[in-house]
């Protein structure tokens, strides 16, 4: 008797599956990463901003809306920033935010950002 060697059908169809099922939910929760990417390039951009300790709130939060629409930025807006002051006396601009993308059914995967223009 020859023993028989390889994967069934049924151990294929159950590999595919995991992959198809991984491959699926990385096409959902990649473009929120690719955001969260904008979003920091966006705060570097403030953060890098020669008079950002003498700049109003409303001049910081105007200078994120027009850096934000440019970079297609939709999950946060200006209302969503918290200005204040570190114990140096710098303003530090912070933005957080989850992104809730369902999977399959009730399945649905949270993610928490956060971006700082603190060093």
């Amino acid at each position: 008797m020859h023993k028989q060697n390889g994967m069934s059908f049924l151990g294929l169809v159950i590999v595919l599956a995991a992959v198809l099922s991984v491959v699926l939910a990385g096409v959902k929760i990649v473009p929120a990463y690719i955001e969260f990417m904008s979003v920091k390039k966006v705060m570097k951009k403030i953060a890098n901003e020669p008079s950002l300790n003498d700049m109003s709130k409303k001049e910081i939060a105007d200078e994120f809306d027009k850096s934000a629409n440019t970079s297609y930025v939709t999950v946060v807006s200006s209302q969503d920033l918290q200005i204040n002051k570190d114990t140096s006396g710098k303003t530090v601009v912070t933005v957080e935010y989850q992104v809730v993308k369902p999977l399959a059914g009730n399945l649905s995967a949270l993610m928490d950002f956060k971006a700082t223009t603190a060093k």
